[in-house]
């Protein structure tokens, strides 16, 4: 007795088309499931979770910019992604790899349909993804230290490169059902994107890549960025769905709603490509002069026990630290310096985009001391130094060329009052180190100390600042005399003296 498979009567056809969004969408459910709970995506979201965890309390120093912040959440999608891709493909190859592909050309849900359940199964995994961004930005904009303001366009950015990778996983699935085909992509992918091997050049072209990451650690005023972040969110999300629409166009879905969808997400892919490649506008590069040349012209001052700070608005309420750093400083000096009157300025060069690291040049201005936009960690003992350097020399122009004695009261009104005096030595010295002659780091141009200096400003910190600060105020006249030299000033503050001269050109 034999059986012959007949084509399914109209009621059947009838009955398929009625529960056919009904299948589709309890398909997706079992897909999305299988999905979140595949190895290579719980191990994906194991390690990005982890080093959200690792990272994010110690990130910034404590001082984020949210407007750096929300990039930075746009790296740990991309892991993520390669592990969807990867899990997507096989979950579509899975009948062609058990053999059941012929069974299921019997049942009421059409290849089509089946690929479009793929599909919406990709959404729940986007969907964690988007909670762990939102929970890694929560977690830095909670600090008591942020300042700015974050971007939903870039926020959106590693959610829908999650979206863009599964849907290529499907799409690859359909066009080359080979089941080695999809990890050699994610491998591709990996030294393209993640691992940075690969990268579009232009300032156009580059922003065709998932993520666009600048090299530039200087964070920037939110409306001088110029990344045009919303028409990268429609990129994406456009040419995610272009290819959602395409997988399913090519599993045999000929309707006009997945023409129509096909057309138009192709319309708006391409439309954010078109936007995000423009360069930047004159009106931008206007404004990025304009900061960098007259920075009074965009700030807010406020004034605080005698010291006039100005930042960019949405530094403002760091002002405090500010303040905390130059009374502690002030504290220590003599009475000629005590009530001197100072100008706190924040000052960046934006001229040359997110990019460039621009080093900002020494004011020539009397009692004025730069700070940046960047705070925290190694930033505070630069600053501090700038601060012991105008109230030492007059200057930053002038400390720069300081070349005798005075260098050793710098660098102890610098450090003397901070919790591990020799440890910031070590920090805001370019080469890490507490001996020898090295280059001294501050927002402006750099200071130097001899190997002298260095000696007698070690004993001094390993002394007890409250003894050496009373020599620096009864000595304060000769300290700060650009003729005295670290002898003497080991002399006047109680410490054994250099074993060599002064020189700057050791």
């Amino acid at each position: 007795m034999s059986a012959v498979l007949s084509p399914a009567p109209p009621a059947t056809d009838r009955a398929a088309a009625a529960g056919g969004a009904r299948a589709v969408l309890a398909l997706a459910r079992f897909e999305a499931r299988k999905l979140l709970l595949s190895a290579p995506v719980l191990l994906a979201f194991v390690v990005y979770v982890g080093w959200i965890v690792w990272r994010t309390p110690q990130s910034y120093d404590g001082y984020p910019a949210l407007q750096d912040a929300d990039r930075a959440t746009q790296g740990g999608p991309l892991l993520v992604g390669m592990a969807v891709l990867l899990s997507a493909n096989l979950a579509v190859l899975r009948s062609r790899r058990h053999g059941t592909e012929d069974q299921f050309a019997v049942l009421v849900v059409p290849r089509g349909h089946r690929t479009a359940a793929q599909v919406l199964a990709l959404l729940p995994v986007v969907l964690l993804t988007a909670a762990c961004v939102a929970g890694q930005f929560t977690w830095e904009a909670l600090k008591p230290g942020a300042v700015g303001h974050g971007s939903p366009a870039e926020l959106l950015a590693g959610p829908l490169a999650v979206l863009l990778f599964g849907a290529v996983g499907v799409l690859l699935a359909r066009l080359l059902p080979v089941p080695s085909a999809a990890p050699l992509l994610s491998v591709c992918f990996l030294f393209l994107f993640v691992l940075g091997a690969f990268s579009f050049q232009g300032e156009g072209t580059r922003w065709l890549s998932p993520v666009v990451s600048e090299a530039g650690t200087t964070p920037f005023p939110s409306d001088l960025l110029g990344r045009p972040a919303a028409w990268h969110a429609l990129y994406l999300a456009g040419a995610a769905l272009c290819l959602a629409f395409l997988a399913v166009l090519v599993s045999g879905a000929r309707g006009l709603t997945v023409k129509a969808g096909l057309a138009l997400t192709l319309a708006v892919a391409v439309t954010g490509a078109v936007a995000q490649s423009g360069a930047d506008s004159p009106a931008l590069a206007a404004a990025r002069e304009r900061v960098s040349v007259s920075p009074e012209k965009a700030q807010t001052c406020v004034e605080r026990d005698g010291t006039r700070y100005c930042a960019f608005p949405e530094w403002v309420p760091r002002t405090a630290q500010w303040a905390s750093v130059v009374d502690r400083v002030r504290s220590l000096t003599g009475p000629a310096a005590h009530d001197r009157p100072l100008l706190v300025r924040q000052r960046i060069d934006a001229r040359y985009g997110l990019d460039a690291d621009t080093a900002i040049p020494s004011a020539t201005r009397r009692n004025q001391v730069t700070v940046g936009t960047a705070w925290g960690g190694n930033r505070v003992p630069e600053f501090s130094t700038a601060v012991a350097a105008v109230l030492v020399a007059g200057s930053e122009a002038a400390s720069g060329s300081m070349c005798d004695g005075r260098m050793v009261t710098v660098m102890w009104l610098s450090l003397s009052w901070q919790d591990d005096p020799v440890g910031a030595l070590r920090r805001v010295r370019l080469d890490d180190s507490v001996s020898g002659s090295a280059v001294v780091l501050s927002p402006t141009d750099p200071l130097s100390m001899t190997e002298g200096q260095t000696d007698v400003v070690r004993r001094l910190l390993q002394r007890p600042p409250a003894g050496v600060a009373g020599k620096v105020r009864a000595h304060w006249a000769e300290l700060t005399s650009p003729k005295v030299t670290t002898a003497r000033v080991a002399e006047l503050l109680g410490v054994a003296g250099p074993g060599k001269a002064d020189s700057c050109e050791e």
